[in-house]
């Protein structure tokens, strides 16, 4: 097992994780169609969770911070995307889009939806109203995108036959789970929908980045200096709490983003104790859940059509976070 890890610490927590991801999505599925109702909301808060480890360990295998070899991350990589169903992109696009936003320090986008919300009205009110409602309708969008793209930009056709086939295998696994019990299929969509949220709001609240939308590889424009101190100054750790140890884990300790960034390739549970040898107890660019609720709430029409991500206060002053607009469809799934 110390041959297979790339930290002989990994063995046991990566082993644990894993294997919850892997056997706990099924197992939270089958809970969904039992007849008893506890075991229906403990299913959906598996699935749930599930689904959101499943999606950070795709960040931690595009960072090879869990395997020695790039052949095992990849792998890993492809399984946790059909699990969270991200699989309609290429690991490898999922890695390279993420690596331009630690490289070029900006949040670079498969697609330019607010151009697109902006020239069609009708679109931009359903979209609008659907987020009024807490619906999460600009990732839903942006996941269309990644499939719809190839069939209308000739650069991507090649991707075509993959769209086909992961949505034939996906169709079918959705067919098979109503045939067996519709009230799973309804709990499933409703995990799924809350898992969306939770990695929206982790995202929402980590950087201040400028955003470009640019589908190949043009670099980003070199309009100001983006050095390391820029990208601390733009960098917040949405934690629940330093010391809140199991919560943190629901986003496998992503909210410690700032240690992320500094130390792209520590792997997920070496994060909090990273964070406290780099900042001790107190650093500016903390923001808790706690503080960023009612900013999650209150801008979620907003910040669809917003073109800044607004602006957090220095620490101790009141409501330091309410002006924190916050990021939308910047999601390190969603990539072509």
């Amino acid at each position: 097992m110390t041959a297979l890890f790339r930290h002989a610490d990994g063995v046991l927590p990566n082993t644990v994780a894993l294997g919850v991801t892997v056997l706990g999505w099924p197992a939270g599925i089958w809970m969904l169609g039992q007849p008893f109702w506890l075991l229906n909301v403990a299913g959906v808060l598996l699935v749930m969770l599930t689904l959101t480890w499943s999606a950070y360990f795709i960040h931690e295998f595009a960072h090879q911070a869990i395997f020695k070899t790039p052949q095992a991350n990849e792998r890993w990589g492809v399984a946790m995307s059909w699990i969270n169903g991200s699989a309609y992109a290429r690991f490898a696009d999922l890695r390279r889009k993420h690596m331009r936003h630690h490289v070029e320090r900006a949040d670079v986008l498969t697609f330019d939806f607010q151009g697109l919300l902006r020239r069609r009205p009708l679109l931009r009110h359903v979209v609008l109203a659907l987020e009024w409602l807490h619906i999460p309708a600009v990732e839903f969008l942006m996941r269309g995108v990644v499939m719809a793209l190839p069939f209308v930009d000739e650069r991507k056709r090649d991707a075509r036959g993959r769209i086909l086939g992961v949505a034939a295998v996906r169709l079918c696994a959705w067919a098979l789970l109503a045939w067996w019990s519709p009230k799973a299929l309804l709990l499933y969509a409703l995990a799924y929908l809350l898992f969306v949220h939770l990695l929206r709001f982790a995202d929402c609240f980590q950087h201040t980045y400028d955003t470009y939308p640019i589908l190949d590889e043009a670099p980003i424009p070199q309009d100001k200096v983006r050095d390391r101190a820029y990208e601390q100054a733009n960098t917040y750790s949405d934690v629940v709490g330093l010391d809140a140890r199991w919560l943190n884990l629901v986003w496998l300790n992503f909210g410690f983003h700032n240690a992320h960034h500094e130390r792209p390739v520590a792997p997920w549970y070496q994060l909090p104790a990273l964070h406290r040898q780099l900042y001790a107890d107190r650093s500016p660019q903390v923001v808790t859940v706690g503080e960023l609720l009612g900013a999650y709430h209150r801008h979620r029409v907003a910040r669809v059509l917003s073109e800044n991500y607004g602006a957090v206060l220095p620490p101790g002053a009141p409501h330091r976070a309410d002006g924190f607009i916050g990021a939308v469809g910047v999601s390190f799934l969603t990539a072509v």
